[in-house]
């Protein structure tokens, strides 16, 4: 399996449950790795043929700065389910992570979707 991968993005947007946390922007680091086949762009060096992590990137930049979550795992779902719709991924891997959520710790949540 061909995976392309975006790792160690950090993202501010404004995400929580509590009153204070409505009203201001909160740091999120995503780990994604999408399942592609990297084999025809690989034969003829076409970009065109690739899943371009950049475009990918600025799609969940988009996504996570015109919405508001309370729940990253609400977040993770939707943001699965877009980026498969949009890029016609047949599986994702999203891991979210909250480092401001716990002072020991850095929290979050894991979900992968589609079929291996």
């Amino acid at each position: 399996m061909d995976v392309v991968f975006i790792h160690n993005l950090e993202v501010k947007t404004k995400i929580g449950v509590f009153d204070w946390e409505h009203d201001i922007e909160q740091k999120l680091i995503f780990d994604i790795d999408m399942k592609w086949s990297n084999k025809i762009p690989a034969e003829n060096d076409d970009i065109s043929k690739a899943l371009d992590y950049s475009t990918v990137t600025d799609f969940i930049l988009f996504f996570c700065r015109s919405r508001q979550f309370e729940l990253i795992e609400t977040l993770a779902e939707e943001l699965a389910n877009r980026l498969m719709a949009k890029f016609l991924l047949p599986w994702i891997k999203i891991k979210i992570t909250k480092p401001g959520a716990i002072s020991q710790a850095h929290v979050g949540v894991l979900i992968e979707r589609g079929t291996k």
